[in-house]
């Protein structure tokens, strides 16, 4: 992801997270520790053509790594394509030498829980009124060896 996907990344965003949307601001925020030789960040987009798809994004410290967000525009659901971004962001937790990768997933997204345990993350407790302001809590999940990630599939187009 660079400056220039911002735009692009805060419509799906807003689509996709209405009530919980990140700001601009916050993107800017994590691209700003994404570049160069102290980078802590791992952002992508996906592109179909010239219309940005999806975008992911990691965040790691010492020997953990955190999974920031993952969005995919509702039309390319089914497609593979949360796959292929999770599995870029086990590439990059590898590459931060981060052992251990944590999440957060709304409690009632069950699309993406399915995506994570197919991926080898385990639920170990929940946030309670994680997500605002819809009070909604969050599952967290583990996982041990990204270095282990499924077989990405074909297709759309991934940016860092």
């Amino acid at each position: 992801m660079r400056w220039w996907d911002i735009d692009p990344v805060f419509v799906l965003e807003k689509e996709l997270f209405p009530d919980d949307a990140w700001s601009r601001g916050m993107f800017w925020s994590e691209l700003s520790h994404a570049r160069g030789p102290l980078a802590t960040r791992r952002y992508v987009v996906a592109m179909d053509g010239d219309r940005l798809v999806g975008y992911a994004g990691l965040a790691a410290s010492g020997d953990l790594a955190d999974v920031q967000t993952i969005a995919v525009a509702r039309d390319h659901w089914g497609t593979g394509l949360g796959a292929r971004l999770l599995t870029d962001l086990l590439r990059a937790a590898t590459a931060f030498e981060c052992p251990e990768v944590m999440l957060e997933v709304r409690v009632d997204n069950t699309r993406a829980q399915k995506l994570y345990e197919r991926f080898g993350f385990e639920p170990i407790g929940f946030r309670r009124g994680y997500y605002q302001p819809g009070n909604v809590d969050a599952l967290v999940m583990r996982r041990t060896d990204p270095s282990t990630s499924a077989t990405g599939v074909q297709g759309t187009e991934i940016h860092g």
